[in-house]
């Protein structure tokens, strides 16, 4: 797979401190199910790694349905991306241990042999984004004018789209 590297580039620079994430799939009866996971790592073609316990409804599902949204969110810096993708389920011990940290311990207390410790990766298709350029301050003040006003806020913010 060959990925533009500036659009990684650019994935990386919006979720790069971003940890946590709302994962979206499809569930056994075709409806959206969402679950927080914590990222792990994002890849040189853009890949998103996540640790799942291989008995979960998410781990069964995309296996039928991989086609996955993946949010994040940072309401103090008011920046907001959502990642839709196609997911992979990962069972190689040599990458789980290659990934593995002390936070996954605490979900998998037999360590990275664990047979239920295993990965899934967010191949992503296209990352939507939404960042504010003013200060938490700045923003509160234009929300509470607009609400007398009756206007729209006035904020500096940015959207766009990231084609993967």
């Amino acid at each position: 797979m060959t990925t533009d590297r500036t659009h990684v580039a650019a994935l990386e620079d919006r979720i790069g401190s971003l940890r946590f994430a709302m994962f979206t799939f499809r569930d056994q009866y075709d409806h959206l199910a969402s679950q927080p996971m914590t990222k792990q790592d994002v890849d040189a073609e853009g890949g998103i790694w996540f640790f799942v316990h291989s008995a979960t409804d998410l781990w069964d599902s995309i296996a039928h349905q991989p086609e996955v949204n993946v949010s994040f969110s940072d309401s103090d810096d008011s920046t907001y991306v959502s990642v839709s993708g196609t997911a992979e389920r990962v069972v190689d011990r040599d990458k789980i241990r290659s990934m593995w940290n002390p936070m996954v311990q605490a979900w998998f207390p037999a360590g990275p042999e664990d047979q239920h410790a295993v990965l899934v990766r967010v191949v992503p298709h296209a990352a939507e984004y939404w960042d504010s350029n003013d200060s938490k301050m700045v923003r509160m003040f234009a929300i509470a004018k607009a609400a007398v006003t009756g206007k729209q806020p006035d904020v500096d913010a940015e959207h766009g789209t990231i084609k993967l």
